[in-house]
């Protein structure tokens, strides 16, 4: 049986949209100290965050929209093309003729932490304009997925700004995955953006002390209550290798154990999460359905190479869960 009330609006009601980076990943093939000497490289990959997101909730069924930009080249082809594939809406993606697709060099250290040479700002990714295109897009869609990234974009959160009470008037919702340090919130002014975001979201997709820093205050309990008060409908509290938990205002919740598998590369894991369990709440999954999809969604996606190789089709994902042991 369902959870009521529907914390998500249907998916019949119009696809869910996110906006913001498009970008290509080329990831080392070997552990190192960083990009000083010649070593092997692999890619393109399509890659982004929202990318990676609307990717995974399309894959999953549901209906899904983005809107960005990428250069007229290779790179913007290679994420168009996937998007496409996979069901995306990308008419309100612009391609940009006078600037290249964004990107991101990528490479592991042998402790497991990253180094990242990006070219996002002075690329197409930074280009978001609103034009008829966004205007139209954003005039039917049914529910916003807002990422911590648009903080980095002063385009992306001006657009994010303007769709969000356009998307809520016509009974739309909102959901937010904070993906945000810290240390960005010594910024007065992105912590009162990140603050009025939470304030308008139905459902909230946090990891680590992301709860906390929404919440305002350290306790899991504690915190998950003062973000019911504050108007949040639904929190799924991503746990990595640990699985995930689900709560509803309404008293409903959910616990999945994480899933064992063996690690290639852990770009998009949240991401990948955050898009199965939105297009499933907006199918109408029930609370525990859709955070075992999500945490399958996660899991199977740091199996492969590539920020979002991994994303999985429903059958895939059951097929995935049905081969892979779990934690007691």
């Amino acid at each position: 049986m369902n959870d009521l009330p529907q914390t998500l609006a249907p998916d019949s009601l119009g696809p869910t949209v996110t906006i913001g980076e498009i970008l290509v990943e080329i990831v080392a093939r070997q552990t190192g100290t960083g990009f000083r000497e010649p070593i092997d490289l692999i890619g393109p990959f399509p890659s982004g965050a929202p990318a990676i997101f609307i990717d995974q909730c399309a894959r999953m069924g549901g209906a899904a929209a983005m809107v960005g930009v990428v250069g007229d080249d290779d790179f913007g082809a290679v994420n168009m093309e996937r998007l496409k594939r996979d069901g995306v809406d990308t008419s309100a993606i612009a391609v940009s003729a006078d600037y290249p697709t964004g990107s991101a060099f990528v490479r592991y250290r042998t402790d497991g932490s990253r180094d990242f040479v990006y070219n996002i700002a002075k690329s197409a990714a930074a280009r978001l304009e609103w034009t008829p295109h966004v205007e139209a897009l954003i005039a039917r869609c049914g529910h916003i997925h807002v990422m911590g990234t648009v903080f980095a974009s002063p385009a992306a959160w001006a657009i994010t700004e303007r769709a969000i009470p356009l998307i809520k008037a016509r009974g739309g919702t909102m959901s937010l995955d904070p993906n945000l340090r810290k240390e960005l919130l010594a910024h007065g002014q992105t912590e009162e953006k990140f603050a009025s975001l939470v304030d308008k979201a139905d459902l909230l997709l946090p990891s680590g002390n992301e709860l906390f820093l929404a919440a305002g205050m350290d306790g899991e309990e504690r915190a998950i209550e003062a973000l019911f008060k504050r108007g949040v409908k639904e929190i799924a509290v991503k746990r990595g290798e640990h699985g995930a938990s689900a709560r509803q205002s309404t008293g409903a919740s959910a616990d999945c154990p994480g899933l064992i598998v063996e690690e290639t590369d852990p770009t998009g894991a949240g991401d990948c999460f955050g898009g199965a369990y939105v297009a499933c709440r907006r199918l109408g999954m029930p609370l525990r359905t859709s955070l075992e999809f999500a945490n399958a969604a996660g899991a199977r996606n740091v199996t492969r190479l590539g920020p979002m190789e991994g994303a999985g089709t429903r059958a895939e994902l059951e097929d995935f869960m049905a081969r892979t042991a779990r934690r007691s």
